[in-house]
């Protein structure tokens, strides 16, 4: 038979946004995406206006949901958003409980709380940095491992 492939990666992708990094105890629900732009895998989910939906629009700590799942049936569609992206009226996958892969932003200590910053600034998304009037608390979130810069990082909730 012949070889189809003889050499591999050194170092393979550690994971991708949106990813459920392993098989521990977890808590899932979905809701229904209002966002016409969508919500990106990996990215924190707050309550919607409506009955059972969602938005990816920056909340408040009372209204954060947990962090979209990646989900590889989503299927892109012309003129429709990214294919790591929730379409709007979608049903998007929540993480409530376990542990996930996010884009995270700066160095993250091992234990670190998350937090989830609101504006628009290069400081702004998932990070460690101290709750106050500009960054949210991801309640009983914290990040797995240190991280030394902007990337991926695995977040837990147990």
């Amino acid at each position: 038979m012949a070889i189809v492939q003889d050499t591999y990666n050194a170092t393979p992708a550690r994971g991708y946004p949106g990813q459920v990094i392993n098989g521990e105890t977890s808590n899932r629900i979905s809701r229904t995406c209002e966002d016409a732009a969508g919500i990106a895998f990996g990215a924190p989910v707050y309550r919607g206006s409506g009955d059972h939906g969602c938005t990816g629009t920056v909340g408040t700590a009372a209204t954060f949901l947990g962090f979209a799942i990646a989900d590889h049936g989503v299927q892109p569609l012309p003129g429709g958003v990214a294919a790591d992206i929730y379409p709007q009226y979608g049903s998007v996958a929540i993480l409530t409980s376990g542990a996930m892969v996010v884009n995270a932003i700066g160095a993250n200590a091992d234990g670190g709380a998350v937090t989830i910053g609101t504006g628009a600034g290069a400081a702004d998304g998932i990070g460690d940095t101290a709750a106050d009037a500009t960054h949210i608390a991801a309640t009983g979130w914290v990040f797995d491992e240190t991280t030394s810069g902007d990337g991926l990082a695995v977040i837990v909730r147990r």
